[in-house]
Protein backbone atom coordinates (compact mmCIF):
# COMPACT_ATOMS: atom_id res chain seq x y z
CA UNK A 1 0.00 0.00 0.00
CA UNK A 2 0.93 3.63 -0.70
CA UNK A 3 1.59 5.72 1.90
CA UNK A 4 -0.78 7.94 3.57
CA UNK A 5 -0.82 11.74 3.55
CA UNK A 6 -0.13 12.36 6.55
CA UNK A 7 -0.85 15.53 8.21
CA UNK A 8 1.52 17.97 9.67
CA UNK A 9 -0.10 17.71 13.16
CA UNK A 10 -0.06 13.76 12.62
CA UNK A 11 3.84 13.77 12.10
CA UNK A 12 4.28 16.31 15.06
CA UNK A 13 2.58 13.57 17.19
CA UNK A 14 5.70 11.18 16.48
CA UNK A 15 7.62 10.31 19.32
CA UNK A 16 10.26 7.60 18.10
CA UNK A 17 12.10 7.37 14.65
CA UNK A 18 15.00 5.52 13.56
CA UNK A 19 17.14 7.17 10.96
CA UNK A 20 17.63 3.81 9.31
CA UNK A 21 20.60 1.76 7.78
CA UNK A 22 20.30 1.13 4.23
CA UNK A 23 21.77 -2.32 3.53
CA UNK A 24 23.38 -3.99 0.08
CA UNK A 25 24.03 -6.54 -1.52
CA UNK A 26 27.43 -8.49 -2.25
CA UNK A 27 27.56 -6.16 -5.19
CA UNK A 28 27.12 -2.65 -2.78
CA UNK A 29 23.67 -2.63 -4.05
CA UNK A 30 20.27 -2.42 -2.30
CA UNK A 31 19.03 -5.53 -0.58
CA UNK A 32 15.60 -4.65 -0.11
CA UNK A 33 15.10 -7.98 1.56
CA UNK A 34 17.21 -7.31 4.08
CA UNK A 35 15.97 -3.64 4.43
CA UNK A 36 11.96 -5.06 4.50
CA UNK A 37 13.33 -7.61 7.57
CA UNK A 38 14.44 -4.68 9.56
CA UNK A 39 11.30 -2.32 9.04
CA UNK A 40 8.90 -5.39 9.91
CA UNK A 41 11.25 -5.43 13.58
CA UNK A 42 10.84 -1.86 13.42
CA UNK A 43 7.25 -1.94 13.56
CA UNK A 44 7.33 -4.37 16.16
CA UNK A 45 9.29 -2.79 18.33
CA UNK A 46 7.20 0.32 18.29
CA UNK A 47 9.72 2.78 15.85
CA UNK A 48 6.83 5.31 14.31
CA UNK A 49 8.51 6.70 11.52
CA UNK A 50 11.73 6.04 9.53
CA UNK A 51 13.93 8.52 7.54
CA UNK A 52 15.06 7.10 4.49
CA UNK A 53 18.46 8.01 3.63
CA UNK A 54 19.94 9.93 5.81
CA UNK A 55 23.59 10.00 6.79
CA UNK A 56 22.51 6.88 8.56
CA UNK A 57 20.97 5.57 5.68
CA UNK A 58 24.08 6.77 2.90
CA UNK A 59 21.89 8.93 0.85
CA UNK A 60 24.92 10.82 0.63
CA UNK A 61 26.54 7.81 -1.78
CA UNK A 62 23.48 7.42 -4.03
CA UNK A 63 22.44 9.26 -7.32
CA UNK A 64 19.02 10.81 -6.91
CA UNK A 65 17.54 8.42 -9.03
CA UNK A 66 18.13 5.55 -6.77
CA UNK A 67 17.53 7.52 -3.60
CA UNK A 68 14.23 8.27 -5.27
CA UNK A 69 13.96 4.92 -5.76
CA UNK A 70 14.76 3.67 -2.02
CA UNK A 71 11.86 6.25 -0.66
CA UNK A 72 9.53 4.84 -3.14
CA UNK A 73 9.98 1.11 -1.83
CA UNK A 74 9.51 2.35 1.65
CA UNK A 75 6.52 4.19 1.12
CA UNK A 76 5.08 1.46 -0.85
CA UNK A 77 5.18 -1.70 1.36
CA UNK A 78 5.41 0.01 4.73
CA UNK A 79 4.01 3.44 4.82
CA UNK A 80 1.24 2.39 6.39
CA UNK A 81 2.95 1.26 9.67
CA UNK A 82 5.43 3.65 9.76
CA UNK A 83 5.96 7.69 8.54
CA UNK A 84 8.39 7.73 6.02
CA UNK A 85 10.45 10.90 5.55
CA UNK A 86 12.55 11.14 2.71
CA UNK A 87 16.37 13.06 3.07
CA UNK A 88 16.24 15.04 0.48
CA UNK A 89 18.20 17.55 1.61
CA UNK A 90 21.07 19.38 -0.08
CA UNK A 91 23.62 22.20 -0.36
CA UNK A 92 22.12 22.65 -3.77
CA UNK A 93 19.04 24.46 -3.80
CA UNK A 94 17.85 23.34 -7.20
CA UNK A 95 18.44 19.79 -6.23
CA UNK A 96 16.78 20.03 -2.80
CA UNK A 97 13.73 21.39 -4.76
CA UNK A 98 14.18 18.28 -7.52
CA UNK A 99 14.34 15.98 -5.01
CA UNK A 100 11.26 17.26 -2.47
CA UNK A 101 9.08 17.02 -5.40
CA UNK A 102 9.90 13.39 -6.46
CA UNK A 103 10.13 12.20 -3.20
CA UNK A 104 6.01 13.52 -2.28
CA UNK A 105 5.62 12.00 -5.82
CA UNK A 106 6.65 8.61 -4.77
CA UNK A 107 4.48 8.62 -1.62
CA UNK A 108 6.72 10.21 1.65
CA UNK A 109 4.97 11.56 4.38
CA UNK A 110 7.56 14.30 4.64
CA UNK A 111 10.76 16.13 3.78
CA UNK A 112 14.31 15.81 5.82
CA UNK A 113 16.04 19.27 4.88
CA UNK A 114 19.12 20.90 5.61
CA UNK A 115 20.97 23.97 5.49
CA UNK A 116 23.65 23.92 2.65
CA UNK A 117 26.87 22.53 3.56
CA UNK A 118 30.78 23.01 2.44
CA UNK A 119 29.71 25.67 0.20
CA UNK A 120 28.22 27.57 2.95
CA UNK A 121 26.06 30.80 2.97
CA UNK A 122 24.82 33.53 4.75
CA UNK A 123 21.58 33.65 7.36
CA UNK A 124 19.46 34.78 4.32
CA UNK A 125 20.93 32.87 2.00
CA UNK A 126 19.64 29.75 4.55
CA UNK A 127 16.17 31.17 4.81
CA UNK A 128 15.62 31.74 0.89
CA UNK A 129 17.00 28.13 0.85
CA UNK A 130 14.85 26.84 3.20
CA UNK A 131 12.07 28.98 1.55
CA UNK A 132 12.17 27.02 -1.35
CA UNK A 133 13.00 23.37 -0.09
CA UNK A 134 9.39 23.98 2.26
CA UNK A 135 7.20 24.72 -0.59
CA UNK A 136 6.31 20.97 -1.48
CA UNK A 137 4.79 19.43 1.64
CA UNK A 138 5.05 18.51 5.43
CA UNK A 139 9.17 19.18 6.15
CA UNK A 140 11.58 18.50 9.09
CA UNK A 141 14.22 20.93 8.91
CA UNK A 142 17.97 19.28 10.03
CA UNK A 143 20.41 21.36 12.27
CA UNK A 144 23.74 19.04 12.55
CA UNK A 145 26.48 21.72 12.80
CA UNK A 146 29.07 19.11 13.24
CA UNK A 147 28.64 18.14 9.54
CA UNK A 148 26.92 21.28 7.77
CA UNK A 149 29.86 23.47 9.35
CA UNK A 150 27.38 25.95 10.23
CA UNK A 151 24.59 26.46 12.81
CA UNK A 152 20.73 27.15 12.01
CA UNK A 153 20.41 30.01 14.27
CA UNK A 154 16.92 30.08 16.67
CA UNK A 155 16.44 33.33 14.55
CA UNK A 156 16.12 31.56 11.71
CA UNK A 157 13.89 28.95 12.53
CA UNK A 158 11.40 31.45 14.45
CA UNK A 159 11.20 32.42 10.75
CA UNK A 160 9.78 29.36 9.93
CA UNK A 161 7.59 28.95 13.34
CA UNK A 162 4.13 30.01 11.13
CA UNK A 163 4.68 28.13 8.16
CA UNK A 164 2.12 25.17 6.95
CA UNK A 165 4.97 22.94 6.00
CA UNK A 166 6.96 23.01 9.26
CA UNK A 167 6.72 19.73 11.44
CA UNK A 168 9.71 20.84 13.77
CA UNK A 169 13.32 20.78 13.66
CA UNK A 170 15.77 17.75 14.22
CA UNK A 171 17.99 19.58 16.60
CA UNK A 172 21.59 18.54 17.61
CA UNK A 173 22.68 21.48 19.35
CA UNK A 174 22.25 20.19 22.56
CA UNK A 175 18.60 20.27 24.89
CA UNK A 176 19.19 23.66 26.28
CA UNK A 177 18.13 25.00 22.10
CA UNK A 178 15.75 22.53 22.12
CA UNK A 179 13.98 23.59 25.28
CA UNK A 180 14.39 27.39 23.89
CA UNK A 181 12.35 26.11 20.79
CA UNK A 182 9.72 24.39 23.10
CA UNK A 183 8.79 27.63 24.53
CA UNK A 184 8.29 29.55 21.22
CA UNK A 185 5.78 26.50 19.98
CA UNK A 186 8.36 25.19 17.36
CA UNK A 187 8.49 21.26 18.04
CA UNK A 188 12.04 19.41 17.92
CA UNK A 189 13.24 15.75 17.89
CA UNK A 190 16.48 15.20 19.44
CA UNK A 191 19.04 13.92 16.61
CA UNK A 192 21.46 13.21 20.19
CA UNK A 193 21.07 9.45 20.84
CA UNK A 194 22.30 10.34 24.42
CA UNK A 195 20.19 12.87 25.20
CA UNK A 196 17.25 10.17 25.80
CA UNK A 197 19.26 8.98 28.96
CA UNK A 198 18.16 12.30 30.76
CA UNK A 199 14.75 12.28 30.26
CA UNK A 200 14.37 15.48 28.96
CA UNK A 201 14.49 14.28 25.41
CA UNK A 202 10.28 14.14 23.70
CA UNK A 203 11.28 12.82 20.78
CA UNK A 204 14.15 11.25 18.87
CA UNK A 205 15.85 10.52 15.31
CA UNK A 206 17.58 8.02 16.33
CA UNK A 207 20.61 5.46 15.13
CA UNK A 208 21.09 3.55 18.42
CA UNK A 209 17.08 2.74 17.28
CA UNK A 210 18.77 0.48 14.04
CA UNK A 211 19.91 -1.97 16.71
CA UNK A 212 17.59 -1.66 20.26
CA UNK A 213 14.90 0.04 18.57
CA UNK A 214 12.04 -1.25 21.73
CA UNK A 215 14.56 0.43 24.48
CA UNK A 216 14.58 3.55 22.13
CA UNK A 217 10.96 3.38 22.23
CA UNK A 218 10.65 2.99 25.69
CA UNK A 219 13.12 5.43 26.78
CA UNK A 220 11.36 8.31 24.68
CA UNK A 221 8.12 7.54 26.00
CA UNK A 222 9.45 7.84 29.87
CA UNK A 223 8.81 4.04 30.17
CA UNK A 224 10.47 2.08 32.95
CA UNK A 225 13.78 0.70 31.81
CA UNK A 226 15.92 -1.27 34.34
CA UNK A 227 18.98 0.76 35.73
CA UNK A 228 21.62 -2.15 34.44
CA UNK A 229 20.17 -1.89 31.00
CA UNK A 230 19.94 1.65 30.86
CA UNK A 231 23.77 1.61 31.76
CA UNK A 232 24.58 -0.62 29.26
CA UNK A 233 22.50 1.22 26.80
CA UNK A 234 24.48 4.47 27.43
CA UNK A 235 27.64 2.14 26.63
CA UNK A 236 26.18 1.52 23.57
CA UNK A 237 25.51 4.97 22.57
CA UNK A 238 29.00 5.98 23.23
CA UNK A 239 30.31 3.01 21.40
CA UNK A 240 28.37 3.85 18.23
CA UNK A 241 29.67 7.18 17.47
CA UNK A 242 33.28 7.08 18.73
CA UNK A 243 33.77 6.60 14.64
CA UNK A 244 31.78 8.38 12.18
CA UNK A 245 28.40 7.50 11.48
CA UNK A 246 27.47 5.05 10.05
CA UNK A 247 30.57 2.94 10.43
CA UNK A 248 29.78 1.39 13.83
CA UNK A 249 26.06 1.05 12.89
CA UNK A 250 26.92 -0.71 10.14
CA UNK A 251 29.27 -2.88 11.66
CA UNK A 252 27.12 -3.92 14.45
CA UNK A 253 24.45 -4.87 12.55
CA UNK A 254 26.64 -6.99 10.18
CA UNK A 255 28.05 -8.42 13.56
CA UNK A 256 24.48 -9.42 14.15
CA UNK A 257 23.90 -11.30 10.80
CA UNK A 258 20.92 -8.72 9.67
CA UNK A 259 22.98 -7.51 6.36
CA UNK A 260 25.39 -8.66 4.09
CA UNK A 261 28.69 -7.57 5.75
CA UNK A 262 29.18 -4.98 2.80
CA UNK A 263 30.52 -1.44 3.22
CA UNK A 264 29.95 1.35 0.41
CA UNK A 265 33.68 3.42 0.48
CA UNK A 266 34.58 5.52 2.05
CA UNK A 267 33.10 3.75 4.82
CA UNK A 268 34.97 0.80 5.84
CA UNK A 269 34.31 -1.43 9.02
CA UNK A 270 35.74 -1.19 12.85
CA UNK A 271 38.57 -2.61 14.25
CA UNK A 272 38.62 -6.02 15.32
CA UNK A 273 39.24 -4.85 19.23
CA UNK A 274 36.40 -2.48 18.81
CA UNK A 275 33.55 -5.05 17.47
CA UNK A 276 34.78 -7.42 19.96
CA UNK A 277 34.12 -4.19 22.35
CA UNK A 278 30.64 -4.18 20.92
CA UNK A 279 29.74 -7.48 21.20
CA UNK A 280 30.42 -7.49 25.15
CA UNK A 281 28.13 -4.20 24.67
CA UNK A 282 25.14 -5.89 23.30
CA UNK A 283 25.27 -9.14 24.70
CA UNK A 284 24.90 -7.06 28.45
CA UNK A 285 21.79 -5.46 26.30
CA UNK A 286 20.33 -8.55 26.31
CA UNK A 287 19.19 -10.32 23.49
CA UNK A 288 15.69 -9.46 24.28
CA UNK A 289 16.56 -6.13 23.55
CA UNK A 290 17.99 -6.32 20.23
CA UNK A 291 16.36 -5.43 16.94
CA UNK A 292 16.56 -8.86 15.65
CA UNK A 293 19.28 -11.76 14.67
CA UNK A 294 20.54 -13.82 11.73
CA UNK A 295 20.88 -17.16 11.53
CA UNK A 296 24.51 -17.01 12.15
CA UNK A 297 23.70 -15.37 15.90
CA UNK A 298 25.94 -12.34 16.81
CA UNK A 299 29.64 -12.90 15.87
CA UNK A 300 32.41 -10.54 16.13
CA UNK A 301 33.22 -11.57 12.39
CA UNK A 302 37.10 -11.89 11.25
CA UNK A 303 38.22 -9.09 9.01
CA UNK A 304 38.60 -10.87 5.54
CA UNK A 305 34.71 -11.28 5.85
CA UNK A 306 33.60 -7.36 5.16
CA UNK A 307 33.44 -6.34 1.47
CA UNK A 308 34.40 -2.43 0.79
CA UNK A 309 33.35 -1.85 -2.66
CA UNK A 310 33.25 1.46 -4.60
CA UNK A 311 29.99 2.64 -6.13
CA UNK A 312 30.02 4.69 -9.13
Amino acid sequence: MASTARSVSALRSLRSLVAVKTPYDRSGRFDFKALDVLLEHHVRAGTEGVIVGGTTGEGHLMSWPCHVMLIAHCAKYFGDSLAIVGNVGSNNTGEAVYASQQGFAVGMDAALHINPYYGKTSERGVIRHLEESLAFGPTYVYNVPGRTGQDISPEVMLHFRDHPHLIGVKECAGLERIEGYAAEGIPCWTGNDDDLLTGRAKGVISVASNVIPGIVSRLVRGEDVPQETRDATADLMRWLFEEPNPIRVNTMLMMMDLCEPVFRLPYVPSSREDREEGAEILRRIGEENWIGVGARGLRVMDDDEFVCVAMH
